[in-house]
């Protein structure tokens, strides 16, 4: 089989879009605190925190959409952790997100350790299977892509369209965005700037340990260290990719992971095993870059990216 026969064939795009699902979760909520003109470096230790989170509440005994909420509600805590050292306070985004990162990241070793102290290998659950859509799950190649997959996988993509309606047709909307642009002007309409950004960053990082969730809950049934495996900092460079926008951001979340998709499949060519492994490895990351680098020269930057606001201030 070539490359080719690789990307027409639907085993390869219902892959893709499997890989793409967990990113797509964590670059929306991403996108949203940038918005917000916060930048959230804490994605990575919140994204292992939902992975946990989730997967132990399952584990414990409860339902898997129980779980999903559990996640989230731990993320939304550490991301109210992140909000009120970075917003009210006004300390460095980068300083605090990667605090957040190291916590969240060293809590769920601990917690994992303290509830599974003489587990070897992690324990099973049972996870999300996969629901085909009657009649669009049979359409050709995008029918396995794209209408049998995970509930949760669905969830994502309807997500994106969620996310583009709020920022782009409600008034909630275009007071996050001017927050990340021009946060004086909505101070002056009466609005709570302070309050607009917290309540960014706090959804945005339940959608982010959502987005861990779906590692444990539905693309594997167990936990173990390092499964999010530098996915989060690979969703801020999306969120650039996007140009801070919903349908772009998807647009590069199924890109990078068909990319990966891809290069897992070229290893089991003839001409792979010739090459080092690392390097099918690096490809996806290569590839993302410079995509990044076409993408991002067009890109505006929310203004008031990390730029803290404190009233009465010019």
């Amino acid at each position: 089989m070539d490359i080719f026969e690789i990307l027409l064939s639907a085993s390869f795009w219902t892959a893709a879009i499997r890989i793409a699902s967990p990113l797509i979760f964590a670059t929306l909520g991403e996108l949203i605190c940038e918005r917000a003109g916060v930048l959230n470096l804490g994605i990575e230790g919140i994204m292992v925190a939902g992975a946990f989170a989730g997967w132990m509440a399952v584990y414990s005994g409860t339902g898997l959409w129980m779980g999903v909420a559990v996640a989230m509600a731990v993320g939304m805590l550490f991301g109210l952790v992140h909000s009120l050292l970075t917003v009210p306070f006004g300390l460095s985004q980068h300083v605090v997100g990667l605090g957040v990162t190291l916590l969240a990241t060293s809590l769920t070793y601990y917690a994992y350790r303290l509830a599974l102290p003489e587990v070897t290998s992690p324990p099973k659950i049972e996870a999300f299977q996969p629901y085909e859509v009657p009649f669009l799950s049979d359409i050709p190649l995008i029918g396995p892509a794209l209408f049998a997959q995970t509930p949760l996988t669905y969830l994502a993509f309807i997500l994106v369209g969620v996310v583009g309606l709020v920022l782009y047709r409600t008034p909630l909307g275009l007071a996050l965005r001017a927050v990340g642009e021009n946060p004086s002007a909505v101070a002056a309409q009466g609005l709570s700037v302070t309050g607009i950004r917290m309540g960014a960053v706090i959804v945005g990082s339940g959608l982010m340990a959502v987005g861990g969730a779906f590692l444990t809950m539905s693309a594997f049934d167990s936990f173990f260290f390092e499964m999010v495996n530098g996915r989060g900092w690979i969703c801020i460079a999306l969120v650039v990719f996007g140009a801070w926008k919903p349908g772009k951001a998807l647009l590069g979340a199924v890109l990078f992971a068909a990319f990966d998709a891809l290069q897992i499949r070229v290893q089991q060519m003839p001409l792979g095993a010739d090459i080092p492994y690392q390097v099918f490895l690096m490809m996806p990351y290569f590839l993302s870059i410079l995509a990044l680098i076409v993408m991002s020269r067009r890109a505006e930057v929310p203004a008031a990216l990390m730029v803290p606001f404190n009233k009465g201030e010019r």
